[in-house]
């Protein structure tokens, strides 16, 4: 656990599971890699909202379509797809993330084929309560998983020489929910060696609610 306080990527594990980790090689890399072209998207409202219900308690989220427009579409695309529904927060760092929307309560993968452009480049931070796309050590490697910022994680912002995380919303009602599940026991569980809640955290659905 203490390395991944230290080392901010996010790269799939033997099984296919995505953790942060270290990215040196990525980051000394001259030029990042050119970014794929995106898939036509109807553009969403500049700010959208989600409710997330969790097995611990609910949170609204405030999507940010104005500085993330490509993440924002994408996210909603999952969300209104039920892709959330039945799937988990798999993995919790106390003091870092919570990091879900991949995997079942029997911590086995969910498929999510369609991935997104990076726009960690966007000027959102990782501050405390925003959420970002979990990736792969490619940087446009981001396909359903996300996570919630339990501190101001500033290491996972872009920089000169390497690609950052898309930050696209935060939460704006709930983050002792947030907290709550940052604290949950972990352990070995599933595919992972470390940091899976021990008793499942289910992400019952998500979905677009109104404004507050």
């Amino acid at each position: 656990m203490k390395q991944l306080l230290l080392t901010f990527g996010l790269i799939f594990t033997a099984h296919s599971a995505l953790g942060f980790a270290d990215e040196t090689a990525a980051s000394a890399a001259a030029t990042p890699p050119a970014a794929p072209k995106a898939a036509a998207a109807a553009k969403p409202a500049s700010t959208s909202f989600v409710e997330v219900f969790t097995s611990m308690g609910n949170f609204t989220l405030e999507l940010n379509a104005e500085r993330a427009p490509l993440t924002v579409a994408h996210f909603l695309k999952y969300v209104d797809q039920g892709h959330y529904s039945g799937t988990t927060f798999h993995r919790v760092v106390a003091n870092f993330v919570i990091q879900g929307g991949g995997f079942d309560s029997n911590y086995k993968l969910v498929p999510a084929p369609t991935k997104v452009v990076n726009e960690s480049g966007n000027g959102l931070t990782n501050e405390r309560g925003t959420i970002g796309m979990a990736r792969t050590q490619d940087p446009h490697g981001s396909d359903a998983q996300f996570y919630v910022n339990l501190f101001d994680n500033e290491a996972l912002d872009p920089n000169k020489t390497r690609w950052g995380y898309a930050v696209f919303g935060k939460v704006i009602q709930g983050m002792d929910v947030v907290d709550r599940i940052g604290n949950v026991a972990t352990g070995s569980r599933g595919p992972f060696k470390e940091d899976a809640p021990l008793k499942p955290v289910v992400i019952e659905k998500i979905e677009r609610v109104a404004g507050p």
